[in-house]
């Protein structure tokens, strides 16, 4: 039995695959729409989320399977002092498959070692996104083609970000990848990232604090938030915040084909008329989501194509 902890979980192969499924359902919905009836997916979140969530739902209601589950933890037995290990045994009882987020780091590791049923990670803490990852590599995947060759910019909170740390884990294993890291010196990617990573694996890079400074070489520009509560002091934020909001001025300085992505939600970052852009594909991505959970479920039920 196999479980979703992090994108590193599935090979190259694996992922060009889930990839793959991904695309055919997207193309032929209709094929798949009872791939999961009579199969239950539990959606066990102990923090609050729309998004990821509503998408997990989405996706087994669209292969024709159902849902339940809980959307905060003060509305399950967590509130009583149950621990994770006792929740999923309860809820393998009842499910066929599971998506848990959670606050602490590594509670969905713990969960899946005690499940009868597959577990997908929807978030642990800080930590790991694998679904949030996985939307985003089919998002550049289906609308680029590829995933080599790409000159990327991550652009904002790059310390805290768990969306960007998975996403280059994920990207490196791909040939001719760059990154144009754009961040605040205080929001600069963390240096196990950079040493263990990125120069591990020799993989070029370039930091720079302004916005418009990268905007020419990128094919795609994934942003994030700057969230006021990671500076030290009001009068870094106030110089720094526009920076990192992307306008019509800004994008004219970008290549014709190139993509913005946004894990979202958003707040300011992305100027609203922006929306229009073609080159704007974040609520295409959150489409994408749906596509790439529905073609995980299927992996982890071991759903096989009828001849």
């Amino acid at each position: 039995m196999r479980h979703m902890m992090s994108p590193l979980d599935l090979t190259v192969e694996e992922l060009d695959d889930l990839l793959h499924l991904a695309s055919d359902i997207e193309k032929n919905p209709d094929k798949y729409a009872h791939a999961c009836d009579r199969k239950k997916l539990a959606t066990c979140f102990y923090e609050p989320s729309t998004r990821t969530r509503l998408s997990f739902e989405a996706a087994m209601q669209n292969l024709g399977g159902s849902v339940l589950g809980f959307s905060s933890a003060d509305s399950s037995s967590a509130a009583k002092g149950e621990s994770v290990s006792d929740t999923i045994r309860v809820i393998s009882c009842y499910a066929d498959i599971c998506a848990i987020r959670h606050p602490k780091e590594g509670a969905a590791l713990v969960a899946s070692s005690k499940s009868g049923i597959p577990v997908i990670n929807a978030g642990d803490g800080g930590h790991q996104h694998p679904t949030q990852t996985l939307t985003d590599l089919m998002t550049i995947h289906s609308l680029k083609g590829r995933l080599s060759d790409l000159t990327i910019g991550l652009c904002g909170d790059l310390k805290f970000g768990r969306t960007v740390h998975s996403l280059i884990h994920a990207l490196i294993r791909y040939p001719n990848i760059k990154f144009v890291l754009i961040s605040p010196e205080e929001l600069r990617i963390p240096s196990y990232i950079r040493q263990d990573v990125l120069e591990k694996h020799k993989i070029p890079f370039v930091e720079m604090e302004r916005l418009e400074d990268a905007m020419p070489d990128l094919d795609i520009l994934y942003m994030t938030r700057v969230q006021k509560e990671r500076f030290f002091n009001e009068e870094d934020y106030v110089r720094m915040k526009d920076f990192y909001i992307l306008t019509k001025e800004k994008l004219a300085l970008a290549k014709e084909d190139m993509l913005v992505l946004h894990p979202l939600p958003r707040v300011n970052e992305i100027s609203v008329e922006v929306d229009d852009d073609p080159r704007a594909v974040y609520f295409k991505q959150v489409q994408y989501g749906v596509y790439i959970r529905m073609a995980l479920i299927l992996t982890l039920l071991k759903w096989k194509e009828e001849p």
